[in-house]
């Protein structure tokens, strides 16, 4: 669990393109002005820590960047920011050394390659682009943790481009960074899509591309790999929050923090510039429907794959409705079934292929219809008679749940 702290909303310096909080920043919903105790105390009723996050979260004056790191690393330790790393000045890199603070950067590859992160001109754009990858070697320099965020899409992941970004990521890996996640685009509306959208099977080559790097890189590792790896094995009590039955209307992996105190969701899964405010109870009717559903109509019945993916993430569903499966399906299911086929080589038995998984199917929906959510590791010692589970419910469910946390 993430508790997204966002004092401006989605207030930022640069117009992404193809940002998933564009039809929020249209329809007008942008914070102006924050309140930090009212901040701090929402995230102690979370239960923290915080990642500082946006729009950008930069724009915040330094003071009071300084006051609410002071407090977290007393209250939690440690902090953390997710930043497109273009203010980055060497007063906020003290900062980030004196109180802890992990940097993610969002970065989509270099010079021209990630022009759809737009500063307004073409000229800014590639200075902002310059700014953000001497920021990220700075902060490698200095020893200050940091990981990237890297979205896909025709500007920098078509076949003629992708030599170049894996050069990049080389470059990435010996200048010491060490997490990259690997995002395929969200797409809300019909121009992003026209534009930057790859097909299925540009995303999925692009995919197996990075997978093919991934096995050459000693240092860097690519999370999405390793995450669905884990599922396949039902070792998933640390995978991120896409594979992980996230109800749209409470993202228990995003807890969001806004600039007053008000508790708010994770906001790919707003569409329409609606920023829903968080339901008191959390919610599996998408995952009860996707397994019955027959996958003609949206849904994913008869997949072997449904307890590692569950429909991925309802932000990237078809036709931007929740209750259908991702529009990505095919890219996903493609590649679980390539890294199914290599734990068959080598001898392992994916749960894909389990004589167990019709058991673990059917005590995933009767957990759900109680309303706990639980991983497959959980759910497998469950099956299995290792542990008693608590009786079904909002209440306590999340005890079983393991924390996922998914910055950008």
């Amino acid at each position: 669990m993430s508790v997204e702290l966002r004092p401006l909303g989605v207030k930022c310096n640069i117009q992404c393109i193809y940002c998933y909080q564009n039809p929020q920043r249209d329809a007008g919903n942008i914070q102006h002005s924050y309140d930090l105790q009212r901040m701090m105390a929402a995230v102690e009723v979370e239960g923290g820590g915080f990642t500082l996050f946006g729009g950008e979260a930069l724009m915040v004056p330094e003071r009071d960047l300084e006051t609410l790191w002071a407090w977290g690393l007393e209250k939690y330790g440690k902090n953390n920011i997710q930043t497109n790393g273009t203010l980055v000045t060497d007063s906020h890199i003290a900062l980030f050394k004196r109180y802890k603070v992990h940097v993610g950067i969002s970065l989509d590859g270099p010079a021209e390659l990630n022009d759809a992160r737009w500063a307004g001109s073409l000229a800014k754009t590639r200075e902002a682009t310059r700014r953000a990858h001497a920021t990220l070697e700075q902060l490698c320099q200095e020893g200050v943790q940091c990981s990237l965020i890297v979205t896909l899409h025709r500007g920098n992941a078509t076949p003629d481009k992708l030599p170049r970004m894996h050069e990049w990521f080389r470059r990435l890996e010996r200048m010491g960074v060490r997490h990259a996640r690997i995002h395929i685009l969200e797409v809300d509306s019909g121009d992003v899509r026209e534009r930057y959208a790859l097909s299925s099977e540009e995303n999925l080559e692009a995919f197996l591309s990075f997978a093919r790097l991934e096995k050459e890189l000693t240092t860097l590792k690519l999370d999405v790999f390793e995450d669905m790896r884990r599922l396949l094995r039902g070792q998933d009590n640390s995978t991120t929050c896409v594979w992980n039955a996230c109800d749209p209307y409470t993202t228990r992996a995003v807890r969001g923090v806004e600039g007053h105190g008000e508790r708010s969701n994770c906001g790919r899964t707003n569409k329409e510039g609606i920023d829903f405010t968080k339901a008191p109870v959390e919610g599996f009717e998408r995952y009860l429907a996707l397994y019955h559903t027959p996958q003609a109509h949206g849904g994913c019945q008869g997949c072997r794959f449904f307890l590692m993916c569950k429909g991925q993430c309802p932000g990237t569903a078809i036709d931007g409705d929740w209750r259908n499966r991702t529009e990505h399906c095919s890219v996903w299911m493609s590649l679980y079934e390539c890294l199914e086929a290599e734990m068959v080589e080598s001898g392992q038995v994916p749960l894909s292929l389990d004589p167990i998984r019709p058991r673990l199917e059917e005590t995933f929906l009767a957990n759900w219809a109680g309303g706990a959510n639980r991983t497959i590791e959980q759910t497998l010692k469950q099956v299995r008679g290792e542990i008693v589970p608590p009786v079904g419910g909002a209440e306590d469910h999340g005890d079983w749940h393991g924390d996922h946390t998914d910055l950008g």
